[in-house]
């Protein structure tokens, strides 16, 4: 089983997300599947086939948001003074004559525009464990590309 990297607030929206599916989706589906059957016919029911695939798509997200949750571990504000990159730092790095700043997370919160990167992706991983003064290189389709760790926090 993968473990599935996530901060405490989006454990939280995952959390109140199945919540919402469990009680007021189902139940609003539910009405709606008791509706359409009153219209008759259900083989020739458009009403009913969309509550119907209403009701598999809940289902579904339920399913995947219950998976989600028990392979989940909740990142941990990286310890000052660690000095290694792991899941839940804030990375300082310079790449030629440019200075960027990533946050290592899980895949599920990855949002590069705003230096959010995956600890699945190359980069992510190739910092991983690596400490102030190493330099990581990641292979690209133009060739390699070198980043020097400058900062951990």
């Amino acid at each position: 089983m993968d473990k599935y990297y996530v901060t405490k607030e989006r454990f939280r929206e995952l959390e109140s997300e199945l919540r919402e599916l469990k009680t007021k989706k189902r139940f609003e589906v539910a009405e709606r599947l008791k509706n359409a059957k009153e219209f008759g016919d259900l083989s020739e029911n458009s009403e009913y086939t969309e509550a119907r695939e209403e009701q598999e798509k809940v289902e579904r997200r339920v399913f995947e948001l219950e998976d989600i949750l028990k392979q989940a571990v909740v990142i941990k504000k990286a310890e000052a003074g660690i000095g290694t990159v792991e899941v839940g730092s804030l990375v300082t790095v310079r790449m030629a004559d440019r200075i960027i700043q990533y946050k290592v997370v899980g895949s599920d919160e990855t949002k590069p525009e705003e230096g959010k990167i995956s600890n699945e992706s190359p980069l992510g991983r190739a910092l991983l464990g690596h400490k102030v003064g190493d330099s990581v290189t990641i292979l690209t389709p133009a060739g390699g590309k070198t980043y020097q760790i400058t900062k951990i926090e």
